[in-house]
């Protein structure tokens, strides 16, 4: 179901049409994001900074509180992002980035505790560098065979999303693979 996340509009109407088909939602996970990086903080321009933040946090706020009254309502949900490992571990050239990641993990932290006691849990996932082929078009050179595999980010958010992550809320979960 197509929609425009990174607007209050857009993600509203896509869990607006989620919740007339299924009649409630019980996961969300949030993956949508972006990577602009090479400048210093001082090099960074506006454009740049706002595009990190649009894609990278705003998309998740509106999502969030486009569905968490409808969470609220059957007292049960599942709410999980993908962060990146620079929201706490920052270089040199990826401010933006790096505050949009650190700034989304601190969201779900709040959502985390805003609804623990209505059935609710929220998680974010800090992956190192992912093994995708964008990755490897964009970092030739690098040894792939120590960046984390999509497949097991995927295992974990759906342990996190079963009944088996029902005790893990407000979690920062590193999954640096073996760049640790």
């Amino acid at each position: 179901m197509p929609g425009e996340m990174s607007d209050q509009k857009g993600a509203a109407a896509v869990v607006e049409q989620l919740i007339v088909r299924f009649k409630r939602i019980d996961v969300v996970v949030h993956t949508v994001g972006g990577f602009a990086g090479g400048q210093t903080i001082a090099e960074t321009d506006d454009a740049t900074f706002q595009r990190m933040f649009d894609v990278n946090l705003n998309s998740a706020f509106y999502l969030l509180r486009a569905v968490l009254p409808a969470m609220r309502k059957t007292g049960n949900g599942r709410i999980i992002a993908i962060g990146s490992r620079a929201a706490v571990d920052p270089g040199p050239g990826v401010g933006a980035y790096s505050a949009s990641k650190a700034a989304l993990v601190s969201l779900i932290r709040t959502v985390a505790a805003e609804n623990k006691d209505v059935g609710i849990t929220a998680n974010v996932i800090l992956p190192g560098t992912m093994d995708t082929p964008t990755n490897r078009k964009m970092i030739p050179n690098a040894d792939v065979s120590k960046w984390v595999q999509p497949a097991n980010v995927a295992s974990l958010i759906l342990w996190l999303a079963g009944d088996s992550g029902t005790d893990v809320n407000g979690s920062v979960i590193q999954v640096y693979g073996k760049e640790a």
